[in-house]
């Protein structure tokens, strides 16, 4: 019996210990498999095109399996290339946020991967496709491709290529440039298997109303995305009218130009979940038929032309979890009850942004049945008590209250209740109160600007990202945490009674984009350590001393500086400019934020949305002194220019000719003398100029533009002569500005004589040292010249 046990535990260990030799042996022969020669050759060719600043495809080498390169992806089996993933990969904060590849995309030979299902090139700067006109394409079994998000001026003249992918799935050519392929839609509805159809911001301007000479209704189109075009046409009937309307579930029609009314056909996609027509021309009803849509969570018809009331049967999409109706042109009333909201309870978020509707709420006890996490209702009349209901809603993460006409809250439960909103905007109402103790612990994002706010800054959190407390009437000095604030991306502390000063290192602020502290009564000097992400800092108007710091201008992405009205001192630094933005081409392609801020140009102040493009130097009514650096003139993008109200001295730089940019330049009230610089005539978009009341002389520069600004434009320069001055530079026998003249040709003939003698002199004693036949002679002269004189003696 024990024998019979042990040889059957034998057989089962030397099959186990067979098996275990044979795995081992398979895996080994695996692990020597490498990838494809082909597709090694095939991303070899494509790599040659591309630009990889940041050698994000280091791994892309001789030295390694191409299965292991960055991005790629290769069967177990086989090892052949499935996947191409180079989307540009996040980290960081702002335009630090992606590290993109630059170059050219060689479609042709990654159509050439043969089992190649998955492509993705997305957010990255490519600005060129390449497709070869006799393209052979093997990888026929293409699902996914994503080439969107790429730079601006990427573009395709033809999409033909595409009817070699019959099994494409997923197409994404987001913000690439379509316009030279007319034939888009007939070609891009061929692909049988497609099922989400993204071309948002492709330059199309061309949309068929009658797909009858294509077989549109063979797709499986769920998803289609044809936003931010251009078709400035009525909406397609063959939209609503194909055999994949149960299908469809996303639609996004947003900001092209559709008009007309909403087609009743909208009722065939029985399956729609998601429709955007915001931001069109629609005009009309919105139609009472639209609550027929029983499935649909997401509907915004924010900014079109629709009149008259918003139909009561909306109330009844029970499904809805999204509904934005922002009035743009839209002139929509009416009044929205209890009533209208009790059947949305799957509601979570409501956009009502400027409407006229009247909220009838008929009782303050009311509990809706839904939990909003966004309710935005800015610009509505809601106040001036604030809305009891809205302290039911639990989950709010988002809250937009603005220039809503509150005046009245109650102080201990409304602040406790915002306390712990990520979003709050309360800007432009009339809350008279002090909030000194107020603990703001969860807001990430923070709007109370334009109200009557008193006492000192409340407490904010050190994670919030975005703050704007401006034009209130908040005293005492600012945090000292505030340097702290690592998150930080954009401060507005603008027009308040703040005092003391602010920290003169920002280095910990690595997000910081926007700094505004101007109108306020803060000391000290300027900051000399800043985040290298600052874009605009704006400190006018309080009582800085000091100098201007030359760190400022090393900043590479800085493009507003405003730094007038306080008692800075020095002169202008003179460093590098040219290593910022101010000076550079490429600075739009950047991915700026947009803020919008106080701007001081061509003598008059604008309320400006900064995106970036607007560049500004304003060191204006402070106690500057010294000339003008003339490397300062050499930033070509600078449209606002302002040093007038100071002491500066000495001429204007003849550089300023290379600010090719320039639309406003005030020098005034300084100390400059010299004549205007002839270069200024080439500045073809300068249209204000404010040289007045320094001691400029000679005749003003002959040019379109300078002789069409005002004559008080130049007034205040006794020796300055020439249109559009009424002084001619010919008054009696006087030429005025000849005097200057016949100075500095007098210095240049001196200057040039005792040149010329030194040059002269010290070549013939040079001669005379190296040349010996010539010292002979030289000496033999001299001996003779001293024979006849002691003759003549």
């Amino acid at each position: 019996m024990v024998s019979n046990c042990t040889s059957h535990v034998s057989i089962l260990l030397l099959v186990f210990l067979s098996t275990t030799t044979f795995q081992i042996s398979i895996c080994s022969n695996y692990s020597m498999i490498h990838c494809n020669e082909n597709d090694r050759r095939a991303l070899s060719i494509f790599k040659r095109t591309i630009i990889d600043p940041l050698n994000r495809l280091f791994t892309w080498s001789s030295a390694e399996d191409c299965c292991a390169w960055t991005g790629v992806q290769c069967d177990n089996t086989t090892r052949r290339v499935t996947t191409l993933d180079l989307k540009s990969q996040k980290y960081g904060f702002g335009r630090y946020r992606y590290l993109p590849l630059k170059g050219k995309i060689d479609l042709s030979s990654l159509l050439q991967l043969e089992f190649l299902n998955y492509l993705d090139l997305s957010w990255n700067d490519f600005d060129q496709v390449i497709i070869s006109t006799n393209l052979t394409l093997l990888a026929i079994g293409l699902e996914h491709l994503d080439m969107s998000y790429n730079s601006q001026n990427l573009q395709l003249d033809n999409l033909h290529w595409l009817s070699l992918l019959p099994s494409l799935k997923y197409l994404n050519l987001n913000f690439v440039d379509l316009h030279k392929e007319p034939n888009w839609l007939q070609l891009v509805a061929k692909l049988p298997l497609l099922t989400e159809l993204r071309l948002s911001n492709c330059k199309l301007t061309n949309i068929s109303q009658s797909l009858r000479h294509v077989n549109f209704s063979t797709t499986s189109l769920a998803a289609l995305d044809l936003s931010r075009n251009d078709f400035e046409s009525a909406l397609p009937y063959w939209l609503f009218n194909h055999s994949s309307s149960d299908i469809i579930s996303h639609m996004d029609l947003r900001f092209s130009g559709f008009c007309g009314e909403i087609p009743r056909s909208l009722l065939n996609l029985r399956g729609l979940k998601y429709l955007d027509l915001s931001w069109n021309k629609l005009e009309g009803q919105i139609p009472n038929w639209l609550g027929q849509h029983e499935h649909l969570q997401y509907l915004y018809l924010s900014g079109n032309l629709f009149c008259d009331s918003i139909p009561s049967t909306l109330g009844n999409l029970s499904s809805l979890i999204d509904l934005y109706m922002v009035k743009g042109n839209n002139s929509l009333s009416g009044v929205l009850s209890q009533t209208f909201f009790s059947k949305l309870s799957n509601l979570k978020a409501l956009k009502l942004t400027g409407s006229t509707f009247e909220f009838r709420i008929g009782s303050d006890n009311w509990v809706p049945p839904f939990q909003l996490k966004l309710l935005d209702l800015a610009n509505t009349s809601q106040g001036p008590r604030f809305p009891s209901w809205i302290y039911t809603q639990k989950s709010l993460e988002s809250l937009d209250m603005s220039g809503s006409k509150i005046s009245f809250v109650d102080t201990g439960k409304f602040w406790n209740f915002v306390a712990g909103i990520k979003d709050l905007r309360l800007s432009y109402n009339f809350i008279n109160r002090d909030i000194s103790e107020v603990k703001l612990h969860s807001n990430l994002f923070l709007m109370l600007d334009h109200n009557n706010f008193t006492g000192r800054l409340p407490n904010i959190s050190p994670n919030v990202s975005y703050v704007d407390l401006s034009h209130n009437s908040f005293s005492g000095s600012i945090p000292h945490d505030f340097k702290d604030w690592k998150y930080l991306s954009y401060i507005n502390l603008g027009s308040n009674k703040l005092t003391c000063k602010i920290p003169v290192d920002l280095s910990n602020m690595m997000r910081l984009e926007f700094m505004d502290l101007g109108n306020n009564q803060l000391s000290g000097t300027v900051p000399v350590i800043f985040p290298p992400t600052l874009q605009a800092i704006i400190l006018r108007s309080n009582k800085f001393v000091g100098i201007i710091p030359s760190q400022l201008f090393n900043l590479s992405f800085l493009f507003h500086v405003d730094l007038a009205h306080n008692m800075i001192s020095g002169s202008i630094p003179l460093v590098m400019y040219n290593t910022t933005t101010m000076a550079m081409d490429d600075a739009s392609k950047r991915g700026y934020a947009s803020y919008r801020f106080n701007l001081f140009t061509k003598g008059q102040q604008y309320e400006y949305k900064y995106n970036g493009l607007s560049r500004t130097i304003d060191f204006s009514d402070n106690k500057l002194m010294g000339e003008i650096p003339s490397e300062l003139f050499k930033l070509a993008k600078v449209q606002t220019m302002n040093l007038s109200h100071n002491h500066l001295t000495g001429g204007i730089p003849k550089t300023i000719g290379e600010m090719k940019s320039l639309e406003s330049l005030d020098l005034s009230n300084n100390n400059l003398y010299g004549e205007i610089p002839q270069s200024m005539t080439v500045l073809s978009f300068l249209n204000y100029v404010n040289l007045s009341n320094n001691n400029l002389s000679g005749r003003i520069p002959l040019g379109t533009q300078l002789q069409s600004f005002d004559e008080s434009s130049y007034m205040g320069n006794p020796e300055l002569c020439g249109a559009p001055l009424t002084k001619s530079c010919h008054d009696g026998n006087t030429n005025i500005g000849n005097k200057e003249k016949s100075h500095e040709d007098k210095e240049a003939f001196l200057l040039g004589m005792g040149i010329g003698f030194a040059v002269g002199f010290w070549t013939v004693c040079a001669s005379l040292f190296f040349i010996r036949s010539w010292r002979h002679m030289y000496f033999q002269f001299l001996n003779y010249v001293a024979n006849i004189a002691s003759r003549c003696i």
